[in-house]
């Protein structure tokens, strides 16, 4: 059988591409456009997302201290505040991390990268550690509120892209 040709493109779609058209801005041009993006799309803080994992915690302790015996501070309160705990410290960490990074940024582009990367590795570190500690220094902690707390906070970032 004879190869044919594909008859629904043309026989020069491939040899010579078409030369893309750039327009270049003004200064004035980009500070308007640049305004205009900053109107439509405002930036997303990451400490919004932090308190947004606080008052997720808190809302969720309120939630889990109606299962409780005594209706209040009971073993699932103090569960739940574990779950919210392990999600925020780490958090907190890395944001602080990043933080001190953003003074040297101009300085030493490749020093974020690294401290991005770093922050991210002592999150995953103190997250562990702290799951461990739980697991082993404190006894009778109910897994089903810690978990479900834990979750819902790191689950806090889809809640802080409402805000946008």
């Amino acid at each position: 059988m004879i190869p044919q040709k594909n008859r629904f493109s043309e026989a020069n779609d491939w040899d010579e591409p078409e030369e893309e058209v750039f327009q270049a801005l003004s200064k004035e041009e980009m500070t308007a456009l640049q305004a205009s993006n900053a109107v439509k799309h405002p930036r997303l803080s990451p400490w919004r997302v932090l308190a947004a994992q606080v008052v997720l915690t808190a809302l969720s302790m309120v939630i889990w201290s109606i299962f409780g015996e005594p209706v209040g501070v009971s073993l699932y309160t103090q569960s739940a505040f574990l779950g919210g705990l392990i999600s925020v410290l780490p958090s907190t960490l890395f944001l602080i991390r990043l933080e001190l990074a953003k003074k040297t940024q101009i300085l030493n582009p490749g020093g974020y990268l690294a401290a991005l990367v770093s922050g991210e590795f002592i999150k995953i570190v103190v997250t562990s550690m702290l799951f461990l500690g739980v697991a082993f220094l404190i006894p009778g902690v109910l897994w089903v509120p810690l978990l479900v707390t834990y979750v819902l906070a790191i689950k806090c970032v889809w809640l802080a892209w409402l805000w946008r």
